[in-house]
């Protein structure tokens, strides 16, 4: 029988794109079985089982696989300045229990490709050694692929650290990047972070093929140069295997509700029971609901929510908005959140869920109107499939990158500016830019954008559309050759 083995990294809206491009795939090749190697991250991201447990249960020809846990030694993990450093070090460790499933497997079926995350490029040694063709799997968009691709050549031109760089960064096909804007990996080069992302960057173009999360019509001039520009002489882009743009990719069945470890609106979860935030919405006007929802690890300090607060009060405007608990914050006090009063004040017009809400069905609903997001990747794609403009307030991660392209590229968000260098936002450009987005001629202008590019994604995944010629141009490179 024949096989895709599949290999995300832990984090869980990686873990969703993986499993709804196996879905996109068994749609196209229902013969085909689907193995997704899973492993334990070092640190506590969430559990992931609740969702896992419904794929398996759900979809037969979906296959999960669990490596044996790594355990790191507590100088490594005391040392590591963010926890996703220790995510890179179980990758290299894990690389023989992956060579040993990736043997399990080939002993009842024929694997036709291996397609890990981006993150996941410790695997590529072991592949090679198997002789089974590496599909790259991307995220994110063209546009910050871009970004990586260039990464190794920006890191050779230069010995500072991006974060004290005060210069703008020319990467091909998209606009111009303050040098503090790149993925937060990239800031510093004495972080162990920023060689693993670098040797990440270093291996991308060595697979067969880049698998993207994204679609021509909305990263046209990136697309166009990352299968036009790539491997130019003295260029930044090095040559590359052929891109696949086989997007949007979001979760397509959301009649779920979350474990509430998750946050955060990926439609990950359990049984599902109409939530009463999609109750309150069914009696509010038309397109007139801002929502403000921030990712599954998105979580802001107490000033910052009563900024946010005091911003949507004096808005005016109409909102639903996901709040989780500040870190290291008692639950029993989450009405202490907020400014005194806020709650009775705005309760007619405002509607706050604590840590959930189905974000997917929310972005979908006729009275939603705008929506104040992180820009993690996943949230930009449901965006733009359900029409809803946004207002971009990156905070961690390739976010400050997908802002630029969201508001200077795309055109289809504004943007939210900080106030100081740790990102804090006042509530007077809360005011603003929710306001802005609901009720003006800038407001309008991403609005008519954004619902134009939902028609673009419904026509790339059509018959014939771009997004379904790349995948048949991926199935066909998996023919034995």
């Amino acid at each position: 029988m024949e096989a895709i083995v599949m290999y995300p990294s832990p984090a869980i809206g990686h873990l969703i794109s993986m499993v709804e491009l196996a879905k996109l795939i068994l749609n196209h090749r229902p013969s085909l079985s689907i193995h997704i190697i899973i492993f334990e991250p070092p640190y506590d991201a969430g559990s992931t089982a609740t969702y896992i447990n419904k794929v398996s249960a759900t979809i037969p020809s979906i296959i999960f696989h669990r490596l044996p846990t790594i355990t790191l030694p507590q100088s490594l993990i005391s040392s590591a300045k963010i926890p996703e450093t220790l995510t890179f070090e179980v990758l290299l460790l894990n690389n023989p229990n992956l060579e040993q499933a990736l043997l399990s497997i080939s002993n009842n079926f024929n694997i036709f490709a291996f397609i890990p995350d981006f993150f996941c490029y410790a695997a590529l040694s072991v592949t090679a050694k198997l002789n089974i063709p590496t599909y790259e799997f991307f995220t994110s968009g063209a546009g910050c692929l871009s970004l990586m691709l260039c990464f190794p050549s920006m890191h050779k031109n230069t010995t500072k650290n991006f974060k004290d760089m005060d210069a703008l960064l020319h990467i091909p096909g998209i606009p111009p990047i303050p040098a503090k804007d790149v993925p937060t990996p990239m800031l510093e080069r004495d972080d162990k972070i920023y060689q693993f992302l670098l040797d990440a960057s270093t291996l991308l173009p060595k697979s067969a093929g880049i698998i993207a999360n994204t679609f021509g019509s909305l990263e046209p001039r990136a697309v166009k140069t990352l299968t036009d520009e790539l491997g130019a002489p003295d260029g930044p882009l090095p040559p590359c295997p052929p891109l696949y743009c086989i997007g949007p990719l979001i979760v397509s069945d959301n009649r779920v509700v979350s474990d509430a470890s998750h946050g955060g609106g990926d439609g990950v979860g359990v049984s599902y029971s109409k939530p009463e935030c999609l109750t309150w919405l069914d009696r509010q006007p038309s397109q007139s609901i801002v929502f403000l929802c921030f990712g599954s690890l998105g979580r802001f300090s107490v000033e910052q929510l009563k900024e946010i607060a005091v911003g949507l009060e004096r808005s005016g405007e109409r909102f639903l908005w996901v709040v989780k608990n500040p870190p290291h914050f008692d639950e029993a006090d989450f009405n202490s959140i907020f400014p005194a009063g806020f709650l009775d004040r705005t309760k007619e017009r405002g509607f706050i869920v604590k840590s959930w809400a189905p974000q997917v069905e929310i972005l979908n609903h006729e009275s939603v109107g705008g929506f104040v997001t992180h820009c993690g990747w996943n949230s930009v794609l449901e965006a733009v499939c359900a029409g809803v403009p946004m207002v971009a307030w990156p905070l961690y991660a390739e976010q400050r990158c997908n802002r630029i392209l969201l508001v200077e590229e795309i055109k289809i968000a504004l943007p939210m500016m900080e106030s100081t260098e740790n990102g804090f936002v006042s509530s007077s450009e809360v005011e603003k830019r929710v306001r802005e987005l609901m009720n003006s001629k800038k407001g309008n202008s991403v609005r008519k954008k954004t619902e134009a590019m939902k028609d673009e994604a419904k026509a790339a995944q059509n018959d014939g559309g771009s997004s379904c010629v790349a995948l048949i141009k991926l199935f066909e490179s998996w023919k034995p050759k």
